[in-house]
This record gives C-alpha cells, structure tokens and sequence, in this order.
C-alpha cells in the first residue's frame, strides 16, 4: 500500500470553505519561521503571524496542496504572501475562534546541492564530498 498524501491541505480549504458559508471572517495562524514563508515581518509576533484570508480582504488566493498564495494590504501597503501549508498552526473564525488545529510539521529536506561529483558512479547515501580538518 503506498503513503497517502497529507490531508492538512485538504483541512484547511474545507475548513476555509466552512466559515466563509457560515459568514464568518477565517483567519489563518502561521508559523512565520517556517521555510519558505513569505510574510510581512513588521507583522510577526513571537514567531507567529494570524493572517484574515476572507474573500473580501484578499485577492488572487489561491490553496495548493504544497502552498497557499495571496495578496493581501497591511497598513495600505499591498505584499503577496506565500504560505507552505506546513506553517499553517490553525485556521479559525475570527468571532467564534471555530475551525482546526495543527500539529506541527517538520519544515521539508533541502534539495541536495549539485556538486562536481553528482553523476559519478560511487554516487550514493554518505557517498558524498566530506570536510575534514587540514593541519
């Protein structure tokens, strides 16, 4: 049986699609230090930033299944925001605190460096360039 995909992306448009039905205003809790996470840092506060994603406060939104992107104002000021769904700590209504939590995800590996050595036949796991100290 092969690995099934994550079903947080799934969660949070439904749970997205769920408070806009009802008339509320969703609002996303992000981890900001998450990688790849493109926020207004002004915003950030102890590492986190809550986000109004409701149809009428941004536009071009769009939630992927590995991101979601936005434009969004704050303080006037227009930025696009990028926003992997591993940094997304919750998605709630701003006036009943309704919606989902998450339990952190581990940030996904580097992409391996390319390096001289890459298509070598010696290729492989711990078969690559080492340090080591020179006296």
């Amino acid at each position: 049986m092969s690995e099934m995909t994550s079903n947080r992306p799934y969660l949070i448009r439904a749970t997205h699609e769920w408070i806009c039905d009802n008339g509320l205003t969703p609002h996303l809790a992000v981890d900001a230090g998450y990688p790849g996470t493109e926020v207004p840092q002004e915003f950030v506060k102890d590492g986190q930033i809550v986000l109004n994603v409701a149809p009428r406060a941004v536009t071009q939104f769009v939630a992927g299944n590995d991101e979601i992107v936005f434009s969004a104002r704050f303080g006037g000021v227009p930025h696009h925001l990028r926003v992997p769904v591993g940094a997304v700590i919750a998605i709630f209504a701003r006036e009943n605190g309704q919606g989902m939590a998450f339990e952190p995800m581990d940030p996904p590996p580097d992409p391996p460096e390319d390096g001289p050595d890459d298509n070598g036949p010696d290729k492989g796991p711990g078969k690559g360039p080492r340090l080591r100290v020179v006296k």
